[in-house]
Parts: C-alpha cells; structure tokens; sequence
C-alpha cells in the first residue's frame, strides 16, 4: 500500500490500516489459541480500532466492525469488545495527534425541513452512482486478469494509466483528501467536480484492478464528494431560496455515498456525524444515506466489499442460519414413512388414513402411484361439516395440484425458502428423475430440530 500510494496510486490507507487492525487481532486470537467466533470477534475488534484511530471516530469503528466485517451478525458480548477496542484506538490517538479529524469540515448549514426531498432524489442518484462504481471496478479488473502478461507488469500498466490521467487531473492521485476539503467548502466549479467524479472511479478501478495495494474507502469518500457538489451545484442553481450550497451536498455526499457502495448506512451516518460535529446533518445524512444503500441494494445486490466472495460461489449474506442449513441435504432429514392416498378415496376413509397415519399433509396418488396432487386438512375442513358430501367427494377432486416439491439433493435453506412461499409445514421429496414419484416427506418441524441441534453443537465446538 505504501508504495501504490506514495506514488499517487488512487487509493486509500484506511483499507489496509483495518486489515493490519484485523490482522493483529488475529495474532492475538492465534496466541491465546481461540477460534471460532472468538477468532472473528478479535479480527473485527481490531478492524474497528483501525478505523476508528484513522477518523478520530470511534462510533463510525464501531459500525465498521458490525456492519461490513461482521455483516450485522453479532451478539451483545461481542458488540462490547468491539465497542471497547474502537475507544481505545480513539483515545490513544488523539493523545499523539489530538482531536483533528482527518480532513476540516466547515459548518454545515441547512435551509430547513423543505429540503429533504432533494436529500431524498440525492439518496437514489448515490445509490446509482454506487453501483455504477462496482460494476465499473470490477469490469476493469477482469480486463486486466485476462491479460496474457506477467503479473508483476500488470500494476505497471495500471500506474502508467493513473499517471496519464494525473498529468491533466492530478486531483485523482492517491486518497485526495485535499481536495475534498476544498469541495467541502462550496469550492470548484460544476463541471470539474462531476469530470473528477468520474476520474476518481476510473482511476480506482485501474490502480486496485491491476493489482495495486489500497483501500477503497478513501475513495469512496472523495467520490461522494464530489457527486454531491455536482448535484448542489444542479439543485443551487434550479432552487436558490430552498437548496444550501454545494458544499453542504459535498458533505453529505460523503457519508452517503460511502453508506450506498458498501451497503453500510450506519456507518456513513456516523462516520459524518463525528467528522462534522453538527447535529444539523443527521436528518441530511440519514434520508440519503439510507436511500442510496436501498436503491444500490435494489438494482445490485452484493456491495464493493461482497462482490469477490459472491464471485467465488459465498453467500455470506446466508448468516450463520443459512450457512448451518445450506450443508445439510433434505435426504438426511426426510421422512422416508409417509402415508400416500389414492386420488378416489373418498373423504370418509381419508380422515381414517389422516388418523391413522398422522401429518396434515398427504401425497394424493393414481393407480400407478405416481403423484397428481397433495391434500391436507386446510383443504378438507369445510367440507367435513357436511355428511352427505364426505362419501362423494373424493380425494382427488379437492387436491391441490400445484404442489411445491424438493429434491433429495437440495439443502434445508432452500427448503425453508420453499416453505415459505405458501406457509406449508410439510413439502413431498420427489425423484428428480421421475418427479411423480414420491420419496420422502420433510416436515418444518424436523428442519428446526435438526437446525436447533447444529447450532448447540457449533457452540459447543467454538467456546
């Protein structure tokens, strides 16, 4: 990293300093021998105390830590630790190097509660502008894993481009936090901050796509900033009596783009709060940062961060739910005695099979036994009030025939995603090969079972 940005490569120190905080956490887990989530909880401790000391943020560490290292998965003791290790790293820092944010962020001003709608069209045009950057990023990247050349040429090919681009626009090298902090000030005019927005992206993409070393939040930072003062400069000049300057935009453009390219709202909220120090832009800050994260997150789903994991078959949005049930087949958990009823018994003897056999959910059959539909008691409850119907009405004419089947080869996640569509407890395993033939029935009650029992067990192992 040092070397990439030192030499003007457009990147951040923030990423590699939460990685060495993350790193040294990691040490500290592997001295003590822990694992598990203690191992996980130690690396996003010091992940938060990285950011936290680099910011002068201790808030903004902590929301680090849970919402983009942990994924908003974790437990009071573990948001303790984290809370703890961020306080620290900010209280040690600021007795070397004092109170001083990283950049000065002049007062931030608003026109009142009239301006929210254009904070609101701010959040959506960040949200767009987020995901355009992804894509941006990791389109250069393949381009550049492509190349049929060495590996060690490959960053020399992307400085070579980044130089280029700073002989006519040197504002792109390195983080720019200069440069921000003149935009913060309503400086710059509209067309060289929208033409440095786009720069900026390009010009990460090339620096980190070809193999560079460095962070992508600083910017992210410098991006927002400057799409913001573009839009105040837009939104200024079309509403003078009712939008602040381009300076305010540039400043909340900061938080909230950060919020809509990691997918992390509250740590973009925080993060301004405490660089600003201006209660004044929290209601700003909150209707953009919130809506750019849901229109990134509605248009693509994975942030700059997920995307590699994505890329490499991780669902590491599954949870530790959906990671526990994702390894287990539904052929383990089936119930391979199950009743079936043939589609011309008539309501009289299904009761007796429903007794008899137990479950509300029963494989309706032909002569050959194959599949036509399922009945469950839902579906015969009505008419079970009438006496004269029970002995006409047969199995098969109040069956459902849309049945929602598995598979012995899918997982339980998929399955509880199955239940769900039409809130059933009980779903037919069929053949793949022959799927009119019935093999098994899973029931939701054994999923959770099966479910409970891993997760004691995962427990158990970790502590």
């Amino acid at each position: 990293p040092a070397i990439t940005i030192g030499s003007g490569g457009s990147a951040g120190v923030e990423g590699p300093i939460a990685q060495i905080g993350g790193g040294m956490g990691s040490l500290v887990g592997q001295l003590f021998r822990v694992s598990g989530n203690r191992m996980k909880l130690l690396i996003a401790a010091g992940a938060a105390g990285g950011i936290a000391a680099t910011f002068n943020a201790p808030i903004a560490g902590v929301m680090f830590a849970t919402e983009i290292v942990l994924l908003g998965n974790y437990e009071l003791m573990s948001f303790g630790a984290i809370v703890i290790s961020s306080g620290m790293a900010t209280v040690v820092t600021r007795s070397y190097y004092g109170e001083n944010p990283v950049f000065l962020v002049p007062a931030f001003h608003t026109t009142g509660i009239t301006e929210i709608p254009l904070y609101i069209v701010f959040g959506v045009i960040v949200g767009i502008i987020a995901v355009f950057y992804i894509k941006v990023f990791y389109a250069v990247q393949d381009r550049f894993s492509k190349m049929n050349i060495s590996p060690y040429l490959k960053p020399v090919i992307g400085a070579l481009i980044v130089g280029i681009i700073g002989i006519f626009f040197p504002q792109v090298f390195s983080d720019g936090y200069g440069v921000i902090e003149e935009v913060l000030k309503g400086q710059g005019a509209l067309s060289l901050v929208f033409i440095l927005m786009l720069l900026k992206i390009f010009a990460t993409a090339v620096t980190l796509g070809s193999g560079g070393a460095g962070g992508v939040f600083a910017p992210s930072l410098f991006i927002g900033a400057m799409a913001g003062s573009t839009y105040g400069f837009i939104v200024h000049n079309l509403f003078p009596g009712l939008a602040a300057g381009p300076g305010e935009y540039a400043t909340v453009g900061v938080g909230a783009f950060l919020a809509a390219a990691t997918h992390a709202p509250l740590t973009g909220m925080f993060l301004l709060f405490e660089m600003t120090g201006n209660y004044l832009v929290i209601i700003p800050i909150m209707f953009a940062s919130i809506v750019g994260t849901f229109t990134a997150k509605r248009i693509f789903k994975d942030s700059i961060d997920t995307v590699y994991f994505s890329r490499k078959g991780v669902d590491i949005h599954a949870g530790r739910e959906g990671t526990l049930l994702s390894a287990i087949k539904v052929r383990d958990v089936m119930r391979r005695d199950f009743t079936t009823v043939r589609k011309d018994v008539n309501l009289t003897e299904f009761v007796d099979l429903m007794i008899e056999g137990g479950g509300f959910y029963f494989p309706v059959v032909d002569n050959e036994g194959e599949m036509v539909g399922i009945i469950s008691l839902q579906d015969v409850r009505k008419v079970l009030l009438e006496d004269y119907i029970k002995e006409i009405v047969t199995a098969g004419q109040l069956a459902t025939e849309d049945v929602i089947v598995l598979n012995l080869d899918d997982n339980l996640k998929d399955a509880i995603e199955k239940f769900n569509i039409k809130d059933i407890d009980e779903i037919p395993v069929v053949d793949p090969e022959a799927p009119s033939r019935v093999l098994g029935i899973l029931r939701r009650a054994d999923v959770m079972d099966v479910y409970n029992r891993e997760v004691l067990k995962k427990q158990v192992e970790e502590y």
